[in-house]
């Protein structure tokens, strides 16, 4: 089977990117010919390792230098294409130079499979893609997350895609509402391969990784762990990334004199080690796809407190048994959720067992396969998926 999948910028970082990146190594190793087009370019080298039987190229490549003629280039990047509406976050990247290059990608395709991977592609190919092709949109956020002129284009044009794939099955509702002649599917993300190292649950370390940016609630976890440090003097809280709040988290870090109990790590290669130093996970998020970091903290066997957000923590934890999920943004709510399993080596032993046991349903040797029946049946012409 050909599959091609479509990433606006397969060499960067994010939680798209990587789940991609690996389904596109699954789908390699089980046989078929894969590519992935990212649509961008902007490093000489993907961050993530790409399988060596998956074909990686580039649409547009923005490094500095590629282009000769630099006057042109600066007046494409001034012109936006008319097919991406504006309130789709990555908007920006779509020029009018970008977005004739992925509309001739995808008009020229005549056979296989196309995946795409943001609203911004799923809408070009919904669009543009012949009928030729099997037309499989990913959306790796919910719904309600989208801006109306977002939500209203994805209602206009998704109905001509072949199938949508959706990571949790609350999305896969609001979806199926929406589009209604629709095959809307769930598929989750696929966590790495499991039998890593397990926490011991005896380091006094709570973890907690993304993009420092509003959504990931770090404004609020922060205040809340240090409600739990009033008691907890020895306990100690490690964020893991970068972005445009860092300044921001420092400050609040400050201000409420946690200097010596909170610290933002940075981005870091050795993610899943630091994850087992930790005997417990925080996810604070506003909002959420399927939280992919979270999943993989319980690979290591972590426990989680997250709030209750739109989407994904719900879909993934059962309250009181691999986690405990509290009412979102509730600081103290979270405060005192972090606290009783702070307090309780015990109960993170049990509930970090059980995460480890809810997390092997998202090995690849469970989620490969939905995607290898989902192609199938609809390269066999099945709507009813």
């Amino acid at each position: 089977m050909k599959i091609r999948y479509m990433l606006l910028h397969a060499y960067g970082m994010g939680g798209t990117i990587r789940t991609v990146i690996n389904q596109a190594g699954a789908m390699a190793e089980a046989g078929h010919d894969v590519e992935i087009i990212s649509v961008v370019r902007r490093r000489r080298q993907p961050r993530f390792d790409v399988d060596p039987r998956v074909r990686l190229t580039a649409l547009v490549d923005q490094r500095r230098g590629a282009t000769a003629d630099s006057v042109a280039r600066k007046a494409w990047r001034r012109v936006r294409g008319r097919i991406v509406p504006r309130g789709e976050p990555a908007a920006g990247y779509f020029t009018e130079r970008v977005e004739k290059a992925v509309i001739d990608c995808v008009s020229a395709l005549d056979d296989g499979v196309l995946v795409t991977t943001r609203p911004a592609l799923n809408l070009i190919s919904a669009r543009r893609t012949p009928r030729s092709v099997v037309r499989v949109a990913q959306e790796h956020m919910n719904l309600g997350t989208h801006r109306e002129p977002v939500r209203r284009q994805i209602a206009r044009h998704y109905g001509k895609l072949d199938a949508v794939v959706v990571l949790t099955g609350t999305d896969r509702a609001d979806y199926q509402r929406l589009l209604p002649d629709t095959p809307v599917v769930r598929i989750p993300n696929a966590v790495g391969t499991l039998g890593r190292r397990l926490s011991s649950h005896d380091n006094r370390v709570v973890a907690a990784a993304g993009r420092l940016v509003a959504q990931k609630g770090f404004d609020l976890l922060i205040p809340a762990f240090g409600k739990v440090v009033r008691e907890h003097r020895d306990w100690r809280l490690r964020i893991y990334g970068t972005g445009q709040k860092q300044d921001e988290l420092h400050a609040l870090i400050e201000e409420h004199g946690l200097r010596e109990n909170v610290a933002l790590m940075g981005q870091s290669d050795r993610l899943g080690e630091e994850l087992a130093q930790a005997s417990l996970y925080a996810l604070s998020s506003r909002f959420e796809g399927l939280p992919m970091v979270m999943i993989e903290a319980m690979s290591h066997a972590l426990p989680v407190v997250a709030f209750d957000c739109p989407t994904g923590p719900a879909d993934v934890l059962t309250h009181g048994i691999d986690g405990l999920l509290v009412p979102p943004g509730d600081v103290d709510a979270f405060a005192e959720a972090l606290g009783r399993l702070v307090a309780d080596r015990e109960l993170r032993g049990r509930m970090g067992a059980a995460a480890l046991e809810t997390v092997r349903g998202y090995a690849p040797d469970r989620v490969m396969p939905m995607w290898e029946r989902l192609f199938a049946g609809l390269m066999s012409g099945q709507r009813e998926i």
